[in-house]
């Protein structure tokens, strides 16, 4: 049962993540998901590709050697189409298609020479890896640049097989290198394919495919079915892929536990009806972005509820009131909702200031500015833009408003203040001023300027 931490968006602090671990091994966790992408410290030519607030290597050997005292394995994860990568000019060169920054050239020498330098600094930081992840999940714009082009004109040459080609030349490199380790790779690209096509490919030797489903009906006949297709294919193993947070929402800022619990549960029913030596385990994705240049969704700290909750129910085969008193426990929390975004419960777990503010934020703010500066009717009928533009107000009617929004303003900058302190303890600023510029200054701004406005009338 591997946590994903995707850290391409709001990375929290090493120090975070060493308080989190072992609260991680107690809800049943048996290991760890790095999505390192531009946290990770790389040196040398790929220096360039590490963000600001990259981990340093101290801070990552210390806390991959807390995980390993926890007994957490650590399988890394290198998001293969390498946005992160190509979005530099310097490396954009290696792109499929000039203009995108959505897939590698898979023709060019360069590029895989550019993968197994990253793979190699990678593992170097790593101890005993049983696994390593090279992603290749919706790789779109494969086999459209020109190089492509001319190749998938030969003969018997099509996209699935240069797809193919691309993940055997990268599990080669690590199955000669590192003998020992084992690659993952998502099963997106593969799903469609014809079992001689895979079969024929040679993939199926040297990966194992990590089925990946975050909905909370997933047909589970289709699933058993898949699992099937790829055993006859020649992958000895499969991995399943479920979901925690950031995966119901683009910009959603609060995870629906009930939703994810529901994922979790279907996949047991898959996992029942599948042969127990063909299944390696199940990873629960907590995706902190889309894609590289989308917005921030759910933060780690607001959606470590949801987790728990579906942690407890794959360790335990099911979910139950017994079940729910155990994660209360583990969380601190005297009743846990989990078919409600509302978390009325505060928590002793690490962070869990912080969900009971970004709920606060999440619920009210916006709603309270809408209903004064939309709904309050001395404000739409005697201080309208057309009013406010030329400073025109009658006197009485400031008593009206007035002393509400400058309340509701001095409320919520409060609020904001203990959000912003608590935010600090996890995370770097720029993920914070991600997160307040999308969640909180829109409406914020809005209220200030009302209240400037009338001072100035």
């Amino acid at each position: 049962r591997l946590v994903h931490l995707d850290l391409k968006g709001a990375a929290p602090r090493a120090q975070y993540l060493e308080q989190v671990l072992p609260l991680l091994r107690a809800l049943g966790a048996t290991g760890l998901l790095l999505e390192y992408e531009d946290t990770f410290p790389y040196a040398g030519p790929l220096e360039l590709l590490r963000a600001p607030h990259a981990y340093s290597p101290a801070e990552l050997r210390a806390l991959l050697s807390r995980a390993r005292a926890q007994g957490l394995d650590v399988v890394p994860l290198l998001p293969f189409p390498l946005q992160f990568v190509l979005k530099h000019r310097e490396f954009a060169h290696l792109r499929e298609v000039k203009a995108l920054p959505n897939a590698l050239n898979p023709h060019k020498e360069e590029a895989l020479a550019l993968v197994k330098a990253m793979i190699d600094q990678v593992m170097a930081l790593h101890e005993d890896l049983r696994w390593f992840h090279i992603g290749c999940d919706e790789v779109y714009y494969l086999g459209e640049g020109e190089e492509s082009k001319q190749w998938l004109q030969q003969q018997d040459n099509t996209p699935e097989k240069l797809c193919l080609s691309h993940i055997k030349a990268v599990a080669t490199y690590l199955a000669s290198s590192y003998p020992t380790v084992t690659p993952i790779v998502w099963d997106d690209m593969l799903r469609g394919m014809s079992e001689e096509t895979l079969a024929e490919s040679g993939v199926p030797q040297l990966v194992q495919p990590m089925i990946w489903d975050y909905a909370a009906d997933i047909n589970v006949d289709s699933k058993v079915q898949l699992m099937e297709k790829y055993r006859r294919c020649g992958f000895s193993k499969v991995w399943f892929a479920s979901a925690f947070k950031g995966a119901t929402g683009v910009n959603q800022c609060l995870p629906l536990a009930g939703h994810h619990l529901r994922n979790q549960l279907q996949w047991l029913q898959v996992a029942g009806r599948s042969p127990a030596d063909g299944l390696e385990g199940i990873a629960l994705t907590g995706w902190q972005r889309y894609d590289h240049f989308s917005v921030l969704c759910e933060l780690l700290p607001v959606a470590i509820p949801s987790l728990a909750v579906c942690l407890q129910a794959l360790k335990n085969g099911g979910y139950s009131e017994k079940v729910k008193e155990n994660v209360e426990k583990l969380l601190g929390m005297s009743n846990l909702e989990i078919d409600t975004y509302m978390s009325t419960s505060l928590g002793t777990f690490p962070g869990s200031n912080i969900l009971t503010l970004v709920t606060q934020v999440s619920f009210y703010l916006k709603s309270s500015v809408d209903e004064l500066l939309e709904r309050n009717r001395y404000v739409t009928g005697w201080f309208s833009p057309y009013h406010r533009k030329r400073k025109i107000i009658h006197p009485i009617i400031m008593h009206h408003f007035q002393p509400d929004a400058i309340s509701l303003l001095s409320k919520w900058n409060a609020v904001v203040q203990d959000l912003q302190a608590a935010m600090e303890q996890v995370f770097h600023r720029c993920a914070i001023e991600e997160w307040m510029e999308e969640n909180v200054h829109p409406s914020l701004q809005k209220l200030q300027q009302l209240v400037d406005d009338l001072d100035e009338a």
